[in-house]
């Protein structure tokens, strides 16, 4: 058909944009913008923070922000990699899940702190002199707050995939790679989805250590909405805390709108089953992405390409292939495992003696002790608040799960909540401690709370959608209500997800302890007895023996807690509540 043949309604619905494609292209441009003036700073010269200080003009709030949320998108995608690689290869493998599970708990259990202290040099080694090495050390700083959870979330979802999806999957003879993008990620993908966002609240949590990194005689203060938060704390200026905690709130406005909303939309494709007369999450990004011509012509052009590279592929692969032969299966040794073990055990030893060594080069017996003491005082704290947040908002995330319509409306909601640092409540708190003549050893420990106790409600709340609808609806048939509900019904079904939440949040909890039990408000300052003052103190001081003790105690305390407590209870969830 010749174009000058078509009509004028025809011509105009196929070359006219309309309102979805404006739309795409302003985000488009916007998009790019955003990435070039993030991008231009990264070659200027260490020498520059010190020329450009931070100012708590509300105006550079805008600047600031955008360079916070540019960090906290990066780590993100990071953490998604590192999911997905980790936590496969610890659910998928028998040997690797022995070394990588307690790895993890180890690595959720090292403070922000330790982590910056360790590798703040090894970043900016890298690019000398330039602030892309301080960019990198924030960026990683900031994905040690999103990842261990996300991968914590991934690693029980594809433990507990249900019996009758494994045998399909079987069925159809899908391999590997297939299996993983066509069973797994999609299974997993309604909790990673909330633990993606609660990953996100957890980077905004921490987000003034990782900006303003303060190591011994090594100060670098980025621009970005952390350090405003420092130095306003610093100055005592109560407006400024008002406009940054309006920033973060307008930021997190546009994370939701623009990434989590959409995904949360997506998800439904996920859903193990469907509740007939339920309507769809929505989300106008996604409406944009489908109905604009733009975006289509774009998902066609590189839907194209993937199916030429498919196709080389394939015909390479053809070309190269040779006649099959029978192939054996080779069964392990026997000694392999033996080996692979002891390998583990002989690495394990070696590092303590090493960190033996080094610590006790400058810290005596009788401190080690005190240590440990210090280590069961924030034990006993992290027990209690996990326990109180449990019994808060176990019910609460149970009855918001229940109702699609009142999440879309909480989801936003605890975001912002779960993403206000620790150090925005200082003012409140010290002056408060201090007019009344509190304890700080009491009263400081909701503030370790403050920002993990979002991990348990998020992952009941995404327990609670996945009840299935007929179990729901046999119940209310059945007329099942109050505690037998509860332990026939809900509890079950939350149970695997509320472990995710609870050992996410008492790993968090302990990282939190090291900003909950030193708190700063201009010249007061109040310290709490536990692990978290020592460690902030000792790396404040850049102290590194006492600095690697702290870390190593705690390390010591959520490894064991993890192991004794919260892993055989994992195991039962495994064992008793998958679907099935």
């Amino acid at each position: 058909m010749l174009i000058d043949r078509l009509p004028i309604s025809v011509l105009k619905s196929r070359l006219v944009p309309d309102r979805w494609d404006v739309v795409a292209i302003a985000l488009v441009f916007a998009v790019l913008v955003y990435l070039g003036e993030a991008a231009h700073g990264l070659g200027q010269p260490l020498a520059g923070l010190e020329a450009t200080p931070i100012s708590l003009d509300p105006w550079k709030l805008i600047g600031y922000s955008a360079r916070s949320a540019l960090r906290m998108l990066i780590a993100m995608i990071a953490s998604l990699v590192f999911t997905f690689t980790y936590a496969t290869l610890a659910a998928k493998s028998r040997r690797a899940e022995v070394l990588l599970v307690p790895l993890l708990d180890i690595l959720q259990s090292v403070p922000i702190l330790g982590f910056i202290s360790v590798t703040v040099v090894f970043f900016l080694s890298l690019t000398p002199g330039r602030i892309a090495g301080a960019e990198f050390a924030a960026i990683f700083a900031i994905f040690t707050s999103q990842a261990w959870n996300m991968a914590f979330s991934f690693y029980q979802s594809l433990r507990s995939v249900p019996d009758e999806l494994d045998e399909v999957a079987r069925g159809f003879r899908l391999g590997g790679w297939m299996r993983f993008w066509r069973l797994e990620v999609p299974f997993a993908m309604p909790p990673l989805i909330w633990n993606m966002m609660m990953s996100m609240s957890g980077g905004w949590f921490f987000v003034v250590a990782s900006e303003a990194i303060s190591v011994g005689n090594t100060t670098l203060t980025l621009p970005g909405i952390g350090s405003y938060i420092a130095l306003a704390i610093e100055q005592r200026n109560l407006v400024a805390i008002g406009w940054a905690i309006g920033a973060m709130f307008v930021v997190i406005l546009i994370y939701d709108q623009l990434l989590f909303r959409p995904l949360i939309a997506s998800a439904d494709w996920f859903t193990l089953e469907q509740e007939a007369g339920l309507m769809p999450s929505r989300s106008w990004v996604l409406t944009m992405l489908r109905r604009s011509r733009v975006l289509r012509l774009l998902r066609r052009a590189f839907a194209a390409l993937l199916h030429r590279a498919s196709r080389w592929g394939q015909n390479l692969q053809r070309l190269q292939k040779r006649p099959r032969k029978l192939v054996v299966r080779k069964v392990t040794p026997a000694w392999f495992d033996p080996v692979w073990y002891g390998g583990i055990l002989l690495l394990t030893l070696a590092a303590i003696w090493k960190i033996a060594v080094f610590v006790h080069a400058g810290v005596t017996g009788a401190e080690i002790g005190h240590v440990l003491l210090l280590g069961l005082a924030t034990l006993a704290r992290v027990i209690i608040l996990i326990a109180i947040a449990s019994i808060v908002w176990v019910p609460i995330g149970v009855a918001i799960g229940l109702r699609p319509s009142v999440t879309r409306i909480v989801q936003p909601i605890a975001q912002f909540l779960a993403a206000f640092p620790a150090n925005l409540f200082f003012p409140v708190v010290v002056s408060g401690i201090v007019a009344w003549r509190l304890s700080p050893n009491i009263w400081l420990s909701p503030l370790m709370i403050l920002g993990t106790q979002w991990y348990i409600l998020f992952n009941v709340i995404v327990g609670a959608s996945s009840l299935a609808p007929d179990l729901r609806n046999v119940a209310e048939n059945l007329h099942i209500r109050g505690w037998l509900w509860w332990s026939r019904i809900a509890l079950p079904a939350i149970f695997p997800f509320y472990l995710t939440g609870a050992i996410t949040a008492s790993g968090g909890s302990w990282n939190a302890a090291i900003v909950a039990e030193l708190a700063t408000w201009g010249k007061e300052r109040l310290v709490a007895t536990g692990l978290g003052a020592y460690i902030a103190e000792a790396t404040t001081a850049g102290d590194a023996r006492r600095t690697v003790l702290g870390i190593v105690v705690m390390s010591l305390f959520v490894v064991l807690l993890n192991r004794l407590f919260w892993r055989p209870l994992y195991a039962q969830a495994e064992r008793r509540f998958r679907m099935a």
